[in-house]
């Protein structure tokens, strides 16, 4: 064995050796008796920091709900649907869809866009404020809170447990068509593919959860610039008021889709419209416009439902548009 072939041995049995003590844990009797356990592991990270220019992004997680895949490919053939999901490697009796809020902080403000859903459709939303926590924040650090539209998945964590402000601090801005719909109106949800119960569950959960900010909320067209770097955009048809947004830093852009698609394996590699759309034809014509605007400007895009953290681009192709998933960032 000469030199070299020693030395590198010697190096390569120093990194094992190394590696077996920072990863191996002491067992029963053996090794340091003052070690300490290692940390229960609680989950995966729900949250995702990166910049667009000078403004600081992150995605927080607030969960996940779901449904049957037909309500969110309400125009699909059934074996096509089901041999897409195959494809996909997805249920085709469960679409599991995420809950992607957004902080950016800008001009000395932090503003939440979207608010989540909380617990109001289903056991698994509400993780918005852990993932807060995570990063340093509370619920009170927040100034403003944009929604896109009143679905109670958007809204549901403005409300406490107790009835109060979750947000005690924030200034919550709410497009005035669907706060004219959903809020002053008892709204007709017969256009949702869904059971009356379900709907009327629905409609109750927007009152309760916007009824803490009823005062003091701030009604908005889409067009309006609501902070510097934020300009909201108009997308009716899923709602009669939803708003997309464009965060915006110098040459950077973010593009924020809200609901015009739910999950990019059937609303954006395949054209299936979305059930809950309340007007399917001008929803189609939202989506068609703003898709195309994000392709052609080659804008890195926001899904609020799409697999966490729900970045990446639209691509368009010959029969509509293909999702292409962001790299991940450290």
């Amino acid at each position: 064995m000469n030199a070299f072939t020693q030395n590198r041995r010697a190096v390569m049995l120093s990194a094992v050796a190394g590696a077996s003590t920072m990863f191996i844990p002491s067992l029963g009797g053996c090794g340091n008796a003052n070690a300490q356990a290692a940390p229960e592991l609680r989950g995966n990270t729900g949250h995702y920091r990166f910049r667009v220019g000078e403004i600081s992004a992150t995605v927080l997680s607030d969960g996940v709900i779901g449904g049957p895949p037909r309500v969110y490919a309400s125009n699909a053939p059934e074996a096509e649907l089901h041999q897409v999901l195959r494809q996909a490697f997805l249920s085709s009796d469960h679409m599991t869809l995420n809950l992607n809020t957004l902080l950016i902080e800008t001009s000395g403000r932090r503003v939440l866009i979207e608010a989540g859903a909380g617990k109001t459709m289903g056991p698994n939303g509400g993780h918005i404020f852990d993932n807060l926590a995570a990063i340093g924040l509370g619920p009170g650090d927040i100034d403003t809170i944009v929604i896109s539209h009143t679905h109670p998945d958007h809204v549901g964590n403005l409300r406490t447990a107790g009835g109060g402000k979750a947000f005690p601090r924030a200034t919550v801005f709410v497009p005035k068509a669907d706060w004219d719909f959903f809020v002053r109106t008892d709204p007709d949800l017969s256009y949702m593919p869904v059971p009356q119960e379900f709907r009327i569950r629905f409609a109750a959960n927007i009152k309760n959860s916007l009824e803490p900010v009823m005062n003091d909320v701030e009604l908005y067209e889409a067009g309006v610039e609501i902070v510097p770097g934020l300009t909201t955009i108009a997308a009716s048809g899923h709602t009669p008021g939803m708003a997309t947004f464009l965060v915006h830093s110098g040459s950077d852009q973010l593009l924020l889709t809200a609901d015009l698609a739910y999950h990019p394996v059937v609303n954006v590699d395949k054209p299936w419209l979305p059930g809950p759309d309340r007007d399917q034809e001008t929803a189609l014509a939202s989506r068609k416009r703003i898709f195309d605007r994000a392709a052609a400007d080659r804008i890195t895009v926001l899904g609020f439902h799409f697999p966490f953290p729900g970045l990446g681009h639209m691509l368009k192709t010959d029969n509509g548009y293909a999702w292409v998933p962001a790299n991940w960032q450290f």
